[in-house]
């Protein structure tokens, strides 16, 4: 019996090791944290052995294969020596695609993956059909491959995901934009970071479909290495040479597989990124062979996702936004973009190597002031001080909505996208933005 050893027992790690005791392998897990409940009940429940607080070696190097939450860097000594023994590491999903036939949508990106993944989910489950949700949002594909198997699944997949991807197939792969992101674990190296994204394509057939940014300059770059057996299928916001999905004369349009068009103003979700974020998802769905009127409803009445521009409340006439998922540079820029009023921006947290030029002008711009909010604001202050707009230093969420509240004028916007992670202070980004929003609406 062949041993699979399975790191790290959070959604996907637990939704793995159901899997693989499943397909009758001898199955152990190992985290090096404490495991929530709910998963200990799910492994238990099973009869899956596991251990939590520390990794056992004399279990976990005589596996046959390795399956790693994506959460955890190759950096790890426990991963050191596994590869150093040459044991193969691969992702859950890589583990989860080899039980299953049925289509993979798959959408990654710097920016926007959630709300595109989110938005496809939609417009499949009003059309009817048998979808599951998967990836970095949703439940582990897995268990749901396991226990709760669906026709199609729409995935979510981070860079650290298709990492460890190598047969692993999309029927639609979906690439939104590359910019920098997570460079700490890619030894601050870009191209690492971007060979990472493209891997969206391996394995791709002729049957298959690509849907990319036209607009992004590395991917347009990118695309001139590969080989593409997939139909290409770009977007941009304006009609180019190429593009299938686009705006023109405020209409939204669609040239492939067949033609579809309804009036951009009639999109709910609003701004320039959003756009781009309705044009993939709307090629994703009639590629599916959804129904215009479908198409149209959906794209139209989706009520967005949480912790992305999500409008909390108003407060003596200011407006509160939750954009807690920002934790990049290029998130904050389309936030502030978007941004009609003055903005008060909370930003900071655990930086992951940014270059805070690209928002420069639009901070100077945009913002009446700014909210440090992280507990080393150092690099905030050296880069943004010397815009000369009113600055706060707060390491607490009690303290930075205490200090919007006292800088934001009426009509003013407190925005909340930090640019940064968030683990120094919070849980994740779901933490941070829980509590932004608990304490605005106590205000």
């Amino acid at each position: 019996m062949k041993r699979i050893v399975i790191l790290g027992a959070g959604e996907s790690g637990a939704g793995a090791a159901v899997l693989a005791k499943k397909e009758g392998f001898d199955v152990f897990v190992s985290d090096m944290s404490a495991i929530k409940e709910r998963y200990k009940k799910l492994l238990d429940d099973h009869a899956i052995e596991w251990e939590e607080g520390h990794h056992t070696e004399s279990k976990i190097l005589c596996a046959d294969e390795v399956i790693k939450s994506p959460g955890i860097p190759d950096t790890a000594p426990i991963v050191r020596k596994l590869r150093e023994q040459g044991t193969p590491i691969i992702s859950e999903i890589e583990f989860a695609g080899r039980y299953t036939h049925s289509k993979m949508i798959c959408i990654t990106g710097s920016n926007g993956k959630t709300t595109t993944t989110s938005l496809i989910y939609h417009i499949f489950k009003e059309a009817g059909y048998d979808a599951g949700l998967a990836g970095n949002i949703g439940n582990s594909l897995a268990l749901q491959v396991a226990e709760d198997p669906h026709e199609y699944y729409i995935i979510e997949l981070s860079s650290f995901q298709l990492d460890n991807m190598y047969e692993f197939r999309a029927n639609i792969a979906i690439l939104l934009n590359i910019t920098p992101d997570h460079l700490d674990r890619y030894d601050n190296c870009m191209q690492n970071y971007v060979d990472a994204k493209m891997r969206i394509i391996q394995n791709q057939t002729p049957d298959d479909a690509f849907i990319y940014w036209n607009d992004d300059p590395i991917i347009k770059r990118e695309l001139e290495k590969y080989d593409i057996k997939s139909v290409q299928c770009p977007f941009s916001e304006l009609k180019e040479k190429g593009s299938i999905g686009y705006i023109e004369s405020g209409q939204y349009k669609l040239e492939y597989p067949t033609p579809f068009n309804m009036e951009q103003e009639q999109l709910s979700l609003t701004g320039r990124h959003n756009i781009y974020n309705s044009l993939a998802a709307g090629l994703a769905s009639n590629l599916s062979g959804i129904k215009k009127d479908i198409i149209r409803k959906s794209l139209s009445d989706f009520p967005g996702v949480e912790h992305r521009l999500e409008k909390v409340c108003d407060v003596r006439g200011v407006h509160y936004v939750n954009d807690s998922k920002a934790t990049n540079v290029d998130a904050c820029w389309y936030a502030l973009e978007s941004m009609k009023t003055k903005v008060i921006l909370i930003i900071g947290g655990k930086d992951k190597g940014n270059d805070y030029s690209a928002i420069m002008p639009l901070v100077k711009e945009k913002c009446s002031g700014l909210v440090y909010l992280g507990a080393d604001n150092q690099k905030l202050h050296d880069n943004f001080d010397q815009l000369g707009i009113p600055v706060r230093d707060t390491h607490s969420m009690r303290e930075c909505v205490d200090a919007c509240y006292d800088m934001a004028q009426p009509g003013e916007t407190v925005l909340l996208s930090p640019c940064c992670a968030s683990f120094d202070l919070f849980k994740n980004m779901e933490d941070r933005g829980e509590q932004f929003k608990s304490m605005v609406r106590a205000l």
